[in-house]
């Protein structure tokens, strides 16, 4: 179902709940809205009113990816880099990495199964943002 963008500071400022398995229909409200919003190519769940760490982006192919629990691990290459939000109305300056491992849980056959991925360029900013959400901080 696509959701409307949530632009409430106090349900962004939130850190997000570990997802499970059981918030796959979170997972594809995200999924749908992401592709719904032409402006988008990343949203996380408290974008669309759900506090659960899982975000959704467009890998090179512009197909959707589902993170659950998204954690960086390791971040390199440091870089100033200016964002826009579909939640916030002015673009933010903040430091990014260009190179990032990320772990986080895919949905396999109803169960979360844990996951690394090796990230750079704008795919790998797209997480780091989605993850400072997953967070609660708002960029």
């Amino acid at each position: 179902m696509i959701k409307d963008i949530v632009t409430d500071e106090a349900i962004l400022s939130q850190p997000c709940e570990p997802a499970t398995a059981a918030d796959a229909e979170v997972a594809q409200d995200l999924v749908d809205t992401l592709l719904a919003n032409e402006e988008a190519a990343a949203l996380a769940a408290n974008q669309i009113g759900v506090t659960k760490a899982i975000v959704a982006y467009l890998n090179e192919k512009d197909r959707p990816v589902v993170m659950y629990n998204p954690q960086i691990t390791q971040a390199l290459k440091p870089f100033p880099a200016v964002e826009a939000c579909l939640s916030r109305e002015e673009a933010a300056a903040i430091t990014r990495y260009k190179w990032i491992r990320v772990s986080y849980d895919v949905l396999l056959n109803g169960e979360l199964m844990p996951r690394k991925k090796k990230m750079e360029g704008w795919q790998a900013q797209l997480v780091q943002h989605m993850i400072d959400h997953c967070n609660g901080e708002l960029v």
